[in-house]
Formats: C-alpha cells, structure tokens, sequence
C-alpha cells in the first residue's frame, strides 16, 4: 500500500505515475473522500472540544448550585452528535482505505515506460540453445512416453490443469526441489522454512494478493470461523513472518527459502497454456524472500535474481533475463526481473522465475518495521521476493534440453547425486 500522505500531496504526480502502469487513478473520488474526512474530522473535533467545555461547566455551576440539568441535556446531545460523527467518519476512512488497497505500488525510476510485455527489455542472456539432430518432442509427448507423466488420470481425480507424476520423472522433479533448496541455504545464505500452506485473509492481504486478486485464490469457508486460503505463493507465508514486527537493526537481512506446492486458479488465464504443466492449479515452487534494510533494497534485487540464475546455471539450462516495463509489473513490485528458460519445443524463452523488490508497499500494508539505529525510530522495511525456481517448469526445460533421439532423457549432472547416481531415465 502507498503512503497516504504521499498520495494527498502529490496526488497528480501520483496518478500520472501509476498511469505509466495502465493504471487510472480515481483523482475525482480520492479528493471527493478526503475533503468529507476533513469536514467530519474538522467537525466531530469542535464538537468534542465543545462537549469537553460544557462538560467543564456542569461542575462549576453544580458548585454554584445552579440547575444544572440543560446543561446535561445538552451534554448527551453532543453525545449524541459526536457518536454519529465518530461513525461517518469511520465509514469515510473505511472506502477511503480500500481505495488505497487497491492502487498498485509506484514503478522505481530505472523501470522502463511500457504499456505490455511488448515494453519489456532484455537485460542478458546465457547459455547457447542446443541443436538437435532429431524431431524433438515436448514435456507431455517425453512424459507419456513411459506412462510417467499422466494427465488423463490427474484429469479423472482432479479435472484439468494438474498432472500426476510417476516413476523416474516425480523422482526427478523431487531432485530438483531439494538441489534448489540446498543450493540457496548452502551457497546464498538462505534459512529454510517450513510454512502452512493455509493461511487467512490477513496474510493475503498483507503481500497484496487481497483484496484485488480474490478471484486467482483458492478459498476454503468455514462457517463460525475464519476463512481459509490455499497459499498462490509461499512469498505469503515468508514474508508475513515479518507481520506486526519490529525488527532489530542487526537482525537484517533477513533471507528465507521454501519448498511448497502452490495453488491457482488461474482465472484470467483461459485457453492459454491448456497442454502440459505450464499452467496448473497446483504446482510446487521453491521461493526466495528477503527483508531488508530500505537502503539495501534495491543491491537486494539484482542479489536475490543472480541466486535464481544460478539455479538455471547449474543445470545448464539456457535463459534470458528481462527488466519488465510499467505496464508489465505486478501488483505489489516496484521493480521485476523476469528469468525465462528456453524451450525447444515451442522455440522461444519463457518465463521460469520472477523476483520483485516491492519497496515498502508490503511492509505497510503488515506493518513490519525495523528500528533505524540511527533516529531510533520504528521504520518500514523493504521485502522483496522471487522463485528459485518454479520446479514445474524447471522439469519442462530439463526434460526438453536434455532430451534423446529415443526419448530418453540424460540427468544433468548436478542432480545425479539425488538420482543415486542415474545418469539417464526413460
């Protein structure tokens, strides 16, 4: 959430800036909300005053004996009055806040002006795409071939987007989750955490998935209690850990990685990735998030993206790196690097990983602060977060970059020791 007081003095600065993201900004409404505030704010704090003043006079009066019952009538009255302008006032801020949680974080300065993906700009690449001698065959035509990745029969347990896994490929995909996880705990100075994969509303909203993105989550009602959701991103879990926090100086940075499975039900995405695991309901995911110091934040990005290319590198899988334009940015991120992963058989890159410094946007919406050693005051944190990787399709590109003329499918060699030693499945 941005800063109120930012958005009631730079107002149009504001709105011109969030116009780079597509994203108009209700000036008329914001205004039309702040002036009532005022008024009623002006209002209920003369009527307190006042009630204060007479409230004063009842005493002095009582002590002169004097008939002091007009003057409690008028007492209640303001009572009375100042209750019903406590209550509008309340409704005021209410649609006043939830038009704050609905503006989008401010791009940073060095994000580049775009209106879509189209916008968005290659900052480097690695690695050489291979050449094949052979009709390569995607993920689904290499998984199906033994019976080891099945989606008619995940289609008869669940319906569409999810796949079921079996034999040397949920073996490998496994593989791959744990080489993550030890790579960013042992070499990038990550903590592993286990986190639930239900959480409530708070926590959603909090990392800027509610009250916007309801329609993407999967919810769970539950009658007298609190709602649950399925977690879209274990970014959720991590980073509220943070919540309601203040944290010490030297307790910065903070840096936790998680392997979950994850949960969407990718609601704006209809027709699109409808073959294989691209695009799934459920899907597992190792996630990185950092808190840190606000000074920090930005050194933290280009850190937390080089750990997730490094994941690509290990594996030798070739990839591309894109800073995203405005209008290509996420809801909570004030600046994205995009990995994207080559894949044979659709001949292009495509997006693996995605790591987001989202300023202080986050932090205030959960309150996480830490105390500024240097005013020793209470201050937001930045929190910043990225995949490392999605193991989905981490699987996709190794099963399609280090495929066979037969169909087999070569290990790379940092995920032999997790295969015992397999050097080739299928």
């Amino acid at each position: 959430m941005l800063d109120s007081k930012l958005v009631r003095t730079q107002l149009q600065e504001i709105a011109d800036r969030l116009a780079t993201r597509g994203f108009q900004l209700d000036v008329a409404r914001f205004e039309s909300l702040e002036a009532q505030r005022k008024a009623v704010q002006t209002r209920t704090e003369q009527l307190q005053a006042e009630r204060n003043a007479r409230s004063k006079a009842i005493g002095q009066a009582k002590s002169r004996g004097e008939d002091i019952a007009p003057l409690l009538a008028e007492v209640d009255r303001m009572g009375s009055d100042l209750e019903a302008g406590k209550r509008e006032l309340d409704a005021i801020q209410a649609a006043l806040d939830g038009l704050m949680l609905s503006i989008p974080n401010l791009p940073h300065e060095s994000v580049p002006v775009g209106a879509d993906e189209e916008g968005n700009v290659e900052v480097r690449r690695w690695g050489t795409p291979a050449t094949f001698c052979f009709e390569i065959k995607d993920h689904v035509a290499l998984g199906e071939q033994h019976g080891w990745l099945d989606f008619e029969t995940a289609a008869k347990l669940s319906g569409a987007r999810f796949a079921l896994m079996r034999g040397p490929i949920a073996r490998l995909h496994r593989a791959l989750a744990q080489f993550m996880l030890d790579l960013h705990t042992g070499e990038h100075g990550y903590e592993e955490a286990y986190t639930p994969y239900l959480v409530q509303a708070p926590a959603l909203q909090g990392t800027g998935q509610l009250p916007k993105f309801e329609e993407d989550l999967f919810k769970i009602t539950r009658e007298g209690e609190a709602d649950f959701y399925l977690i879209p991103t274990a970014e959720v879990s991590l980073t509220n850990i943070v919540a309601g926090e203040i944290l010490d100086a030297k307790q910065l940075p903070l840096k936790f990685v998680a392997h979950t499975p994850c949960f969407r039900s990718e609601a704006g995405a209809s027709g699109r990735d409808t073959r294989g695991m691209i695009r799934q309901h459920q899907f597992d995911k190792v996630e990185m998030v950092q808190i840190v110091d606000p000074a920090t934040s930005y050194e933290a990005l280009e850190e937390l993206t080089g750990n997730a290319e490094k994941v690509l590198q290990r594996l030798g899988l070739p990839y591309r790196v894109l800073a995203l334009c405005t209008g290509d940015m996420g809801f909570g991120a004030t600046k994205t690097y995009d990995l994207e992963v080559w894949v044979p058989s659709q001949d292009k890159y495509r997006e693996i990983s995605s790591c987001s410094n989202c300023g202080d946007f986050q932090a205030r919406r959960m309150q996480a602060r830490w105390r500024n050693p240097e005013t020793g005051k209470p201050e937001l944190v930045h929190t910043l977060n990225g995949s490392g990787l999605a193991v989905g399709r981490t699987l996709v590109a190794v099963l399609e970059n280090y495929q066979q003329a037969d169909g087999s499918i070569r290990v790379p060699e940092v995920l032999k020791p997790y295969m015992g030693g397999i050097e080739v499945i299928g």
